[in-house]
């Protein structure tokens, strides 16, 4: 990945990228997120609940104008896909993401760099409303990768959180701990 590729986050149209988003959702490497078995009509129809809630965004990153990532930001005391509604840990100014890397095409080799250049374009994405006050997260407490970005990132783990479906590690970045952290360093998109 050239260091002065251009990274964009635009909004997803689910149903006219649904290949590569079932590809992607169902993955082995996206087992966290949770759609491993689904069919492509069930992972559209899953998107086009998200795509009716106006407290949820889905968002497709591109590399070079090339779909690399998916990004979703909700409110997470409003969206009805918010598994922490109602937590007290959650506050004014709150946005919630979650972020998936495409992975590689064809049995290629990972691009050392790329998902921390995704990620930091994700929570450049994510503070650039100043509205937003800190950044949510809700990762499976197992997934020992997402918990060393999120800390790298500024995230803090605010308590264990029992889900339908995992124990979440609730997490939270203020614009300041993101700002201070080391991948709020990493090369702009």
């Amino acid at each position: 990945m050239s260091p002065d590729a251009t990274v964009a986050l635009l909004p997803l149209h689910h149903r006219d990228h649904a290949e590569e988003l079932h590809a992607w959702v169902t993955h082995p490497r996206a087992v966290y997120w949770q759609m491993q078995g689904l069919t492509r009509d069930e992972v559209v129809a899953a998107y086009d609940d998200l795509a009716a809630d106006p407290h949820h965004h889905c968002w497709l990153g591109h590399l070079d104008g090339v779909p690399a990532f998916l990004v979703e930001t909700y409110d997470p005391a409003r969206s009805a896909a918010s598994e922490v509604r109602g937590r007290p840990e959650l506050a004014d100014g709150d946005l919630g993401m979650h972020v998936l890397v495409a992975p590689p095409a064809d049995g290629a080799d990972p691009v050392p760099g790329f998902t921390r250049r995704c990620f930091a374009a994700t929570m450049r994405h994510c503070f650039a409303d100043p509205a937003v006050r800190r950044v949510v997260v809700e990762p499976d407490a197992r997934n020992a990768a997402i918990a060393r970005l999120n800390a790298e990132a500024g995230f803090t783990v605010v308590g264990l959180v029992p889900l339908a479906t995992k124990v979440a590690a609730l997490s939270t970045a203020t614009r300041e701990a993101w700002l201070a952290s080391p991948l709020s360093r990493q090369e702009p998109a």
